[in-house]
């Protein structure tokens, strides 16, 4: 039997495949640079790390970070461009013992694979003896030479990306990319604030925190005063862990999970199961779908933390998770059963109406039923004089003044009523939990509506299809908003495009903004939160359904002006809600594709009932 001589098939790839490989793994955008890099000046004891970008075209051109940490000397400069060289750690039993933020070593050669590194570099304490300059290009590093230089370490990363195009083709856009560096940032000043951390964006200031001991200083740079003033002290001692940090009072919520910031023996990470234990802590202290914003430091022991499962070092597993977990619950409940909730807030002055006053000359569109007066509880006597308030007129009751405000703003909008209605006259019943409108059609059907939803419908026609709509309204206070460095960039990038939409915001030093003007539609800005819930919004696009940016911020605006889910409507309100909807062109879904309605048969009815 004779044999047939084959070439192997398998091989051994060559070390600059392999470093490229690696590279793509630890280096997918210029964010990752700049983690791993601070994180080294971390590891090397700095006490100020200072991160320059510059950018050229809408991509960014160079990555600078500075330290003034430990430094090297020239034969360990050297070796730290070698694939697994590091000073932390020595033998495999130091993977269950690591308390430094890299360990692996792949970090410079990562980075120098895939871009032009030039690192400078001088140890503490070596005098008049001169600093270190190493270049490497896509890997291959040229001799080093002498250089002056201060203590400490930097490393530049030009080119990044110069011989992977199809990495550098998929980059994001800038404000992406600088978004996504606020982002990696925050989480180091709050992991380490013993750390001062100054980054600069073409020589413009983005973030400046001072070293402290104080966490709560932190927070204030970094997050505003606002936060920090709603923010209560949390603590708790295991033997096993240690937990300290803040957490906000329940007034203080958002509608994601992005402020619950987790940090486990100094490295900032992600843990669905953290977070959850966080939420879970509030119980019914929040409304559903509210997460709180909550700074956490959790010193584990680091036998119980494998953090080396993810090239990033951002996801961590816990052997003791469920005890961990649990620990955060109690630790945030005791938290709150401790600290003082109540919040600081100025009550609106109450809203009063003339029980005589003319009837108003302004005419609601086609097909509108006329609006009723806002409820007053009581009949109140109207004063001798029509033209002055009565002192013993009775406030009106707030929640359905806003409802009819909001009512009002659509009501008065043109352009619906040329639609030809395809939903049903129908007969307003009543209303279930502030939420949903029961109604009967004239066939003897039970509609229920989503009040939230179907007025959400109604705003959304209205600014797609008038332009008039989204003319801007001048608020007479500018309002004025505190935004951290992450969301101040998005924010900054979005001002052209919220201006069409009739949004007016202006910058008002850093981090914070001048909100002139709302659309008209929106009617008066309801705080801060308003614009904040709408910033968190434009920063979670919809992967499962791209739309534009115009598209995506109509909808938002429709969301954050129509009457919310909880709010109680008077039955007159019901019948003009479903009025206008009956007006609109796409009545039976909102701009995001929810049902704003459903229908129960007679049939239908009798089957459930057991009729049939």
């Amino acid at each position: 039997m004779t044999g047939v001589d084959r070439s192997p098939v398998i091989r051994v790839l060559d070390p600059a495949t392999v470093n490229q490989i690696a590279a793509g793994e630890v280096i997918e955008r210029p964010a990752s640079v700049v983690k791993e890099l601070a994180e080294n000046a971390i590891d090397a004891g700095a006490r100020t790390v200072r991160i320059d970008i510059t950018s050229v075209q809408g991509g960014i051109a160079s990555i600078k970070v500075t330290d003034d940490g430990c430094g090297m000397s020239p034969a360990d400069a050297e070796l730290a461009f070698v694939p697994h060289a590091t000073s932390k750690i020595r033998r495999l039993d130091d993977l269950f013992s690591i308390h430094t933020l890299g360990f692996r070593g792949e970090a410079l050669a990562s980075i120098a694979a895939i871009a032009k590194v030039t690192l400078i570099t001088k140890p503490q304490e070596s005098g008049r003896t001169p600093g270190t300059r190493i270049v490497v290009i896509g890997g291959k590093i040229t001799p080093q030479g002498e250089t002056g230089a201060p203590e400490g370490t930097s490393v530049l990363v030009e080119e990044l990306f110069f011989n992977t195009p199809a990495r550098r083709k998929f980059q994001k856009s800038l404000t992406t990319e600088i978004t996504r560096i606020h982002g990696i940032l925050e989480g180091l000043c709050l992991a380490c604030p013993q750390v001062s951390f100054r980054f600069f964006h073409n020589n413009r200031e983005q973030l400046v925190t001072e070293r402290t001991s104080r966490p709560l200083d932190t927070i204030a740079r970094v997050f505003g005063n606002e936060y920090a003033r709603e923010l209560i002290p949390a603590a708790s001692d295991l033997p096993f862990m240690r937990i300290s940090g803040y957490i906000s009072r329940p007034a203080l919520s958002r509608k994601d999970p992005d402020r619950v910031l987790i940090a486990i023996n100094a490295r900032y990470v992600t843990s669905p199961a953290l977070t959850n234990a966080v939420r879970e802590g509030y119980g019914t202290l929040l409304p559903h779908g509210r997460y709180p914003v909550a700074f956490l430091s959790l010193a584990i022991d680091t036998r119980l933390v494998d953090i080396n499962v993810h090239p990033t070092k951002k996801e961590v597993r816990l052997t003791r998770e469920k005890e961990i977990t649990e620990a955060v619950r109690e630790a945030i409940r005791a938290a709150l059963a401790a600290g003082d909730l109540i919040p600081e807030v100025t009550a609106p002055p109450p809203v009063y109406r003339n029980m005589v006053a003319q009837k108003s000359d302004i005419h609601p569109a086609s097909g509108i039923a006329e609006p009723a007066g806002p409820y007053c509880a009581g009949t109140i006597p109207a004063p001798d004089n029509p033209g002055t308030l009565s002192p013993f007129t009775e406030p009106t009751h707030t929640g359905t003044v806003s409802t009819d405000s909001r009512l009002r703003q659509t009501e008065l909008a043109s352009g619906l009523s040329s639609f030809t209605a395809v939903v049903p006259e129908m007969e307003v019943i009543g209303q279930v939990g502030g939420i949903y409108i029961l109604a009967e059609a004239a066939s003897g059907e039970l509609i229920i509506i989503d009040q939230h939803a179907a007025h959400e419908r109604i705003f959304y026609e209205q600014v797609t299809r008038s332009m008039a709509a989204r003319e801007a309204q001048e608020l007479i206070v500018p309002a004025i908003i505190h935004r951290p460095p992450k969301d101040a960039a998005i924010l900054k990038s979005l001002i052209p495009a919220l201006a069409q939409e009739g949004v007016i915001i202006e910058e008002f030093g850093a981090g914070s903004f001048l909100v002139r003007a709302v659309p008209a539609l929106m009617g008066r800005v309801e705080g801060p939160a308003m614009i904040d819930d709408l910033v968190s919004d434009l920063l979670h696009k919809d992967m499962d359904r791209p739309v534009s940016d115009r598209e995506r911020l109509t909808r938002i605006i429709a969301c954050r002006s129509a009457i919310k889910a909880g709010t109680v409507c008077t039955i007159e309100q019901c019948r003009r809600l479903i009025s206008q909807l009956r007006a609109t062109g796409t009545p039976f879904t909102c701009p995001h594709g929810r049902p704003t309605m459903v229908r129960f048969t007679r049939g239908k009815l009798d089957e459930m009932f057991g009729r049939t």
